[in-house]
């Protein structure tokens, strides 16, 4: 069992070897200081984001520490839920995304709540970037067409997600954009 240490909202793997095991086999993860590794012959500690150490653990793939003791997944899952805005709704979209055999990371860097691969970072650029909405949210056309423009510009289909907590059945509205 891989071993891993909470450390604020983010979990580290520091065995360098577990690190690189756990990187190989779904592309979880980002390696300390690298941004897109093309291999997963990396020498520096494995940072997982809190939404992949839930599923991981549920998955039986890690164990998460805290202070030496061993976390349960509920008090992982509290954690997460007090660090992560939306936890459980995000949580059960990331669960979604994984299980259909796609690769899910962070989006900040895209300003959405994912950036979704087909294949894996390193390997192509994300196809899709997915932000996670509530059926009872409002959503402006300012903010689609934001967001469209933005996954444009990037090369990428905006996606919104819309999450069914209780029985993990989501809906997906894929945008596409293209000159007349």
């Amino acid at each position: 069992m891989i071993k891993a240490e909470l450390v604020e909202d983010s979990v580290i793997i520091w065995d360098i070897e577990d690190g690189r095991k756990l990187y190989r086999k779904g592309f979880y993860g980002k390696p300390l200081g690298i941004p897109k590794p093309k291999t997963p012959d990396f020498n520096v500690p494995l940072i997982l984001d809190i939404i992949e150490a839930v599923y991981l653990v549920e998955k039986g793939e890690i164990e998460v520490y805290s202070s030496g003791k061993k976390m349960s997944i509920e008090e992982l899952r509290e954690h997460a839920s007090k660090t992560y805005e939306k936890f459980y709704e995000k949580y059960v979209v990331y669960k979604d995304l994984r299980e259909r055999g796609f690769i899910v990371t962070p989006g900040i860097k895209f300003g959405s709540d994912f950036a979704v691969y087909r294949i894996g970072p390193g390997l192509e650029h994300a196809p899709f970037i997915v932000q996670v909405k509530m059926r009872e949210e409002d959503i402006s056309a300012l903010e689609v067409i934001r967001s469209g423009r933005l996954a444009t510009t990037v090369k990428k289909y905006f996606t919104i997600a819309v999450p069914n907590v209780k029985t993990g059945k989501n809906v997906y509205i894929l945008f596409e954009w293209w000159k007349p």
